[in-house]
């Protein structure tokens, strides 16, 4: 298939603007597109397994007719991602989103779909303040059902990558960094460049910066380039791998039993060398709360701590490592 460029273009003022943000509407949207297709997406077939039985036949039909199987999807669900927006915050949000809107993306599958898919479609954007109500009570149910369990994992994978990304762009500049986000991107004179297959653009970010928001259940890119919209793109993160369920909710209690609740986020956390205020940010506890638990995890033998230019990163040690991966030894 041919590709297509869409090219953000960064001002000097830019450059220091990109940030980068996490969105649960978007790992819904992928979890409704992994459960459609599931032949597309090996990396999440441990998720499935444990969670497609538990998704409503009728939540899962009707989000996957919002969704699509494929290219846009509404803007509802991404529109903004935030550092700490949490997953109910998204969906409280969507809730008293403006029903015209709703309508306008809507809209955009319609263009996008044929035959009695389009037809609902249409019957939908009639009513969108209904049909918001609708939607968001099955994101909620979905959520609930096949997310929520899983969320703490995702999020952590989701830090962890977030944490790489800004020592790299701090250590060896933006361009060296938005190189290694993923193999469709490119940097090229003060520009982020994504190859896609569908899409083409070329977007003047004017000042208002860029985001980026890395992804546990897509497997390639996307963007979102609508004019009241802050420009994003979305890329896979990497350290997920087809056992990246394998720290299950009840691993994660078993650990918090063992050693706390606090060291267990800290130990399960560090999926990539982080700093305390990196670990801080990702286990939603306070510098000295995880500095005082680093200590204790240290002189335990789970944690080994370097000095990094400015920083001390942490990391698990073979111990560590045995102690949240059963079978493993040390």
């Amino acid at each position: 298939m041919h590709r297509k460029l869409v090219e953000f273009r960064l001002a000097p003022d830019d450059l220091s603007a990109i940030r980068f943000g996490i969105s649960s509407g978007h790992e819904l949207v992928h979890a409704v597109r992994v459960m459609s297709n599931p032949q597309l997406h090996p990396l999440q077939w441990g998720w499935l397994r444990s969670t497609r039985a538990l998704v409503a036949p009728e939540d899962l039909t009707l989000l996957r007719l919002v969704v699509g199987d494929d290219g846009y999807a509404p803007d509802f669900f991404t529109v903004r991602s935030e550092w700490d927006l949490t997953p109910q915050d998204e969906i409280a949000r969507f809730a008293e989103h403006d029903p015209t809107l709703v309508a306008a993306d809507l809209g955009k599958r319609v263009l996008r779909t044929t035959g009695p898919q389009r037809r609902i479609l249409e019957t939908l954007a009639l009513n969108p303040l209904r049909t918001r109500d609708v939607i968001a009570k099955a994101w909620s149910a979905f959520w609930n059902a096949a997310m929520a369990p899983y969320w703490p994992q995702i999020e952590r994978l989701l830090r962890a990558d977030i944490g790489v990304r800004a020592r790299r762009m701090s250590k060896s500049g933006t361009g060296n960094m938005v190189a290694t986000l993923h193999e469709a991107v490119s940097w090229s004179s003060g520009a982020v460049q994504v190859w896609l297959h569908r899409h083409e653009e070329t977007l003047d970010c004017a000042g208002s910066g860029l985001v980026l928001v890395p992804s546990v259940m897509a497997n390639r890119c996307a963007v979102l380039t609508e004019h009241a919209a802050q420009p994003t793109l979305f890329y896979p993160a990497q350290g997920v791998s087809e056992t990246w369920t394998s720290q299950t909710a009840e691993r994660s209690q078993a650990l918090a039993a063992l050693l706390g609740e606090g060291r267990a986020r800290i130990l399960l956390a560090v999926e990539q060398p982080l700093s305390t205020t990196e670990l801080a940010h990702a286990c939603g506890l306070a510098v000295s709360t995880v500095s005082h638990h680093l200590t204790i995890l240290r002189g335990s033998g789970l944690i080994d701590s370097r000095r990094a230019g400015a920083s001390v990163l942490h990391t698990r040690t073979t111990l560590g490592e045995a102690l949240i991966q059963p079978g493993r030894s040390a």
